[in-house]
């Protein structure tokens, strides 16, 4: 079971992402994904954020908001508990250079057209409908999503249109 932290940095309509092509062995190997990654001993959610950004992308946050947690849970490679965060308030350029990638503004709308986890187009359209923190599990068979539960509540089969984030809901109690 590991920790770890997504920031989806936002300008102009565009989030910073890493397509994940210079790790030989990497479970993102090809795909775009946020910028983030593991906590270290001793660290908050925050502080893995703030470490995280700066090592991938030389940005320092200004500020941030802390959107969610997604549990992964995977066949592959065990457990994770992401701390999702989103930012749109930094200093700096990103680096030129990253050892886990290529660093690219992508449009929100082309994202969707990438390699991204099936899971990561749930989170975002979370993150696009300005959704409340919210707790999301993603359980993967391979690199098949096999379930996602929006607050304890399983989501729509069809995870194509947004409808997916709204989850069926529970039996009426007496």
């Amino acid at each position: 079971m590991r920790n770890t932290t997504l920031c989806q940095i936002e300008r102009d309509g565009k989030y910073l992402m890493m397509h994940r092509v210079k790790k030989a062995v990497d479970e993102n190997r090809d795909k775009w994904v946020g910028i983030g990654g593991k906590f270290q001993e001793g660290e908050s959610p925050e502080d893995c954020l703030l470490r995280e950004v700066y090592e991938e992308t030389g940005l320092r946050l200004r500020s941030w908001r802390f959107r969610g947690i997604v549990s992964f849970v995977s066949d592959l490679w065990g457990t994770e508990y992401m701390h999702l965060f989103t930012s749109d308030d930094f200093e700096g350029a990103p680096r030129q250079d990253c050892d886990e990638g290529t660093l690219e503004w992508i449009g929100k709308a082309e994202l969707l057209t990438k390699p991204i986890w099936e899971g990561d187009r749930i989170f975002l359209r979370l993150l696009e409908q300005d959704a409340p923190f919210f707790s999301l599990k993603l359980r993967y068979e391979g690199e098949t999503l096999a379930e996602a539960v929006l607050d304890g509540r399983p989501l729509s089969p069809d995870r194509s249109e947004p409808r997916v984030l709204r989850s069926i809901p529970r039996s009426a109690e007496t």
